[in-house]
């Protein structure tokens, strides 16, 4: 195994933040491995994964009591676990494919669509119809800033580890998923600029080790800037801020988060990663003359 393809098995540390290091990584590959002997299959550890995501939000807004909000929570965080397992259950059992990353993606939107639907009619109840307005503007807004932090993550893997994704696989052909995963694609695209450039510096290395290595660095230097921002526009800080946002009575506060702080960040974030693709390209570029 080279060392550009070493975390092909996993995220890298600069990828994982507390949470994912200490509690969810470790668990999601304790339950793939005692998975893989079992029948279950990846796509249908996504499938559970978007009903706990269901069952959380049933909890929060329909039970709403203090132990069921403490039990959303709990739930909730549990997601986290089952989210990265069918991936690692897909790699431990050579059943990594990108049709997988579109069930993982659909998965993940469909369970959060309905916990928002759920979050929406709880919050009728006390601004009205405004609750609406407010869930669908933060749920497209989660949509966006999640495209772009997820793309990113996965650009800098692929970059600095040589981890191929969606990108790299065809996308031809019909059906709703290569739909979607093209519209995912597309909306990278638009956010990413520079980025792309860069992309065709990398693919054009690919059968150059020692360039290749050479980009590795340059990108996990400038991912030391630019990862942490990412992060921020996560799923990890989300569901802590909706469990806290569920404990102080009401989702109100979440959805505004999402709705202005997390888009301010998004911003933040397209521009810092506009200026680092430029660099990065220079560098590369300039080595090359």
């Amino acid at each position: 195994m080279t060392e550009i393809d070493s975390t092909a098995a996993g995220k890298p540390p600069e990828l994982q933040g507390l949470l994912n290091r200490t509690l969810y990584h470790p668990l999601a590959h304790r339950l793939a491995r005692a998975l893989v002997p079992t029948p279950v299959t990846p796509n249908m550890v996504s499938i559970a994964g978007a009903v706990i995501v269901m069952a959380a939000g049933v909890l929060y807004a329909l039970v709403g009591t203090p132990l069921a909000i403490a039990a959303g929570l709990a739930l909730h965080m549990s997601w986290h676990v089952v989210d990265g397992a069918d991936g690692a259950l897909a790699r431990m059992s050579g059943r990594a494919s990108p049709s997988g990353e579109i069930v993982d993606g659909l998965c993940d939107y469909a369970g959060h669509g309905v916990l928002y639907i759920l979050l929406a009619a709880r919050l009728d109840d006390s601004i009205g119809g405004a609750a609406w307005a407010l869930a669908v503007g933060a749920g497209v807004s989660r949509a966006v800033q999640s495209v772009f932090a997820e793309s990113q993550r996965r650009t800098y893997q692929w970059w600095a580890y040589g981890v191929p994704w969606l990108q790299n696989a065809r996308s031809d052909g019909k059906g709703i998923g290569v739909a979607l995963s093209n519209l995912y694609l597309w909306a990278w695209r638009k956010m990413s600029g520079p980025t792309q450039r860069v992309n065709a510096l990398v693919a054009s290395a690919e059968a150059d080790p020692a360039e290749r290595r050479r980009i590795a660095q340059i990108a996990k230097q400038a991912g030391r800037s630019t990862l942490p921002v990412v992060a921020i526009i996560g799923a990890n800080p989300r569901t802590i801020l909706l469990g806290l946002s569920m404990i102080a009575g009401s989702p109100l506060w979440f959805f505004l988060i999402e709705l202005i702080v997390f888009n301010v960040v998004l911003v933040i974030a397209i521009m810092q990663a506009a200026a680092s693709g430029r660099r990065i390209a220079r560098l590369i570029a300039q080595d090359r003359q």
